[in-house]
């Protein structure tokens, strides 16, 4: 895949093509979670390439997308929004992990004409599902983080999200290239700025959920059930795998995003 810039009065933001670019074809946007980067992707990317159009992206003030300032997820919609005007799509499929997948909501709740569908992989939704406690608890998170030793607290990211030694390694090679007082603000405003940014959102494209069976980050299980039975979207358990499911079960993961997206109406990209 070849690398290119965005350039935008905050930063820069830095995002990955498919080498050869066919207008008939879909286009998947992988979205990355929160203090990663677009390799958390490296085992959807060469999956997926053949039939599709693909881009990922270092999101605003993670990987090489920095410097980056006062990042808010307003920056993160636009940002795609640009991106897939630069490439002349005119929708996209959105495939985004934790964090990714607020922005890929963030996206939709201000473009959502753009949007053919939405894989949701160990995230949670807009709207009204959080208790007043879980939203004063995931603001406290970047100061909390302060209280642990760098190395300590990279070790239990690092276990916290993946139960394999890919999906660790994978983590840790993400997190490496932060200092912790870096890590921690991303953290915070990851957190805090999706409560920010969030609304009542009625998603109306096809959209899928998946989560990993032995997912422990916060109540990521119960959010996702309680979305499932208030949309009726289609929610997948994924086997021997936590919260960076598609690192710790890759083939799991890969296989129910093609099933899903080959059940999806036949339309091009094309306006």
């Amino acid at each position: 895949m070849q690398r290119k810039q965005l350039d935008d009065p905050k930063g820069r933001i830095a995002y990955w093509l498919s080498d050869e670019w066919d207008q008939s074809r879909d286009t998947l946007f992988f979205l990355h979670g929160l203090t990663g980067d677009h390799t958390m992707f490296e085992r959807q990317l060469p999956f997926f390439e053949k039939d599709f159009n693909l881009i990922a992206w270092d999101a605003p003030a993670h990987g090489a997308s920095r410097p980056y300032e006062h990042f808010q997820y307003e920056d993160a919609a636009n940002g795609v929004k640009r991106i897939l005007d630069a490439c002349g799509a005119s929708r996209v499929i959105l495939v985004g992990q934790s964090m990714g997948g607020f922005m890929a909501q963030a996206f939709i709740s201000r473009y959502p004409d753009a949007v053919k569908a939405f894989v949701s992989i160990d995230s949670t939704p807009y709207g009204d599902y959080y208790s007043p406690s879980d939203r004063w608890w995931l603001r406290q998170v970047e100061w909390m983080s302060k209280l642990f030793p760098e190395r300590l607290l990279k070790a239990l990211m690092a276990k916290q999200n993946a139960v394999t030694a890919e999906g660790r390694r994978n983590m840790a090679a993400m997190i490496a290239g932060y200092g912790k007082n870096e890590l921690c603000y991303l953290m915070g405003i990851g957190y805090a700025g999706f409560f920010d940014d969030n609304r009542e959102l009625r998603i109306t494209c096809p959209t899928l959920l998946l989560v990993g069976e032995k997912d422990q980050t916060g109540k990521v299980k119960a959010y996702n059930r309680l979305w499932a039975q208030r949309t009726g979207f289609p929610l997948v358990w994924i086997p021997k795998a936590a919260h960076n499911a598609n690192v710790d079960n890759p083939q799991a993961v890969n296989s129910a995003i093609k099933d899903f997206l080959l059940s999806l109406p036949e339309r091009s990209n094309r306006p």
